[in-house]
């Protein structure tokens, strides 16, 4: 089974007119001002994983700051999940900064969906305040046993749009927070398994943390995939499109050339997020 753990896709009024939705969403904005950058419903969605032979997908919209976004696009994934029961998975995503975030992470659960995700902090970085409004939100999850997928990045390197300024010491104060929630961190966890090298306490920290594969060809060689696999362990690492970014089979294309074993690549391409999700 071929899962993809990183998908986004958007009710029909953001993908036609996304100009409305421009007004204090300075990281919307940013990310999709370009009508290069696409925007994309469970249809094209559903007609990409046909083509490219992925039998199911990890979906979630943005985090919004405008609760109505938010609740408008989570609806949105819901009914996608309810469409196509058994081909999306559908995550909720919110500012965890809104006042209401949590209760409406509470209602996405509670109506069928399957985690909470990607979570992202574009101007503050994983600081202290954002951990605090992380934490209640980590608690509705933990006791349901559900994933929570946050937006991670290289801190390190070339700037792009949606780079944050989390550093690694963030990252890993939020992995030892919260050391019983199931994290996915996005874009391969900023390079942070390279430190379960060290003989003290990190790999005991990053247990429960698992690393999808996000806008890889953009971002690095395929060594990565061999490098992760020593350092992490093949069974934390989530194949994860960024769909529309990125279709997939640019990476399985880069799977390939990195050299890794078939039973490394199967759980790489599937039998780790059906582990987690199915």
């Amino acid at each position: 089974m071929i899962i993809d753990v990183h998908t986004h896709i958007f009710p029909k009024a953001v993908c036609d007119f996304r100009g409305d939705y421009f007004d204090n969403e300075d990281a919307f904005r940013l990310l999709y001002d370009s009508p290069k950058s696409r925007l994309i419903g469970a249809d094209s969605l559903i007609e990409s994983m046909d083509i490219h032979g992925v039998d199911r997908s990890v979906a979630f919209g943005f985090p919004w700051k405008n609760p109505e976004f938010y609740k408008k696009n989570n609806d949105s994934v819901l009914a996608s999940v309810q469409k196509y029961p058994g081909r999306l998975i559908g995550l909720c995503c919110v500012d965890v900064f809104s006042e209401g975030a949590v209760a409406e992470v509470e209602r996405c659960l509670d109506a069928g969906l399957s985690g909470v995700g990607e979570l992202a902090f574009y101007e503050s970085g994983i600081e202290t305040g954002a951990l605090q409004r992380l934490a209640p939100i980590m608690d509705l999850c933990r006791e349901k046993g559900v994933p929570v997928m946050i937006h991670t990045n290289e801190p390190v390197g070339h700037a792009y749009p949606g780079k944050t300024p989390n550093t690694l010491a963030q990252i890993y104060a939020m992995a030892k927070m919260f050391p019983d929630n199931k994290i996915i961190l996005a874009h391969w966890g900023g390079g942070i398994f390279f430190y379960t090298l060290l003989k003290k306490e990190v790999r005991d920290v990053l247990k429960n943390i698992y690393f999808d594969t996000a806008a890889s060809p953009f971002l690095y060689s395929p060594e990565i995939y061999p490098a992760a696999i020593r350092m992490a362990g093949a069974e934390k690492i989530l194949m994860g499109t960024d769909f529309p970014l990125l279709p997939p089979d640019r990476y399985f294309r880069e799977i390939d050339a990195a050299g890794i074993s078939p039973l490394e690549r199967e759980r790489i391409c599937g039998l780790n997020a059906a582990g987690l999700f199915v």
